[in-house]
């Protein structure tokens, strides 16, 4: 599998103290936040990667989670299921705008395979960049 970017997701049940937690405390920088303004998700630099502190998925487990950015989620989803992973969510393109997979480890971490479509603005590949001639 060809990973573009990752990150760690935490599923916090308390959204604004692992905010505060990670932007003051310890004074991680922010690279964006997302959903609604009174309460949102927000991601952080992590180093060479991120973490992300967003809504929690209902389930009342409140576990880590990596965030996979990979090209083709659909090809992903077959060769895995052909593998014997588990995939607690097929691929289906969410309202936000990017195409998600979730498949478990052997312990049951939850991974989320994302495709981030043409035209979406997280679309980048830092590996494509070519910069213009001064």
């Amino acid at each position: 599998m060809e990973v573009l970017s990752g990150r760690v997701l935490l599923r916090s049940a308390d959204r604004a103290a692992s905010r505060r937690f990670y932007r003051d405390v310890l004074g991680l920088a922010v690279s964006r936040e997302f959903g609604p303004a009174e309460d949102p998700g927000v991601v952080f630099f992590l180093g060479a990667g991120f973490l992300e502190i967003s809504p929690h998925g209902g389930g009342g487990r409140e576990s880590p989670a990596l965030w996979l950015q990979v090209r083709d989620v659909r090809a992903e989803h077959d060769r895995l299921a052909a593998a014997g992973v588990r995939v607690s969510h097929p691929p289906r393109l969410e309202p936000w705008g990017l195409v998600e997979m979730w498949i478990e480890d052997p312990d049951g971490l939850p991974i989320v395979l994302v495709e981030i479509p043409e035209g979406h603005p997280l679309r980048r590949d830092p590996r494509s960049f070519t910069p213009h001639p001064t």
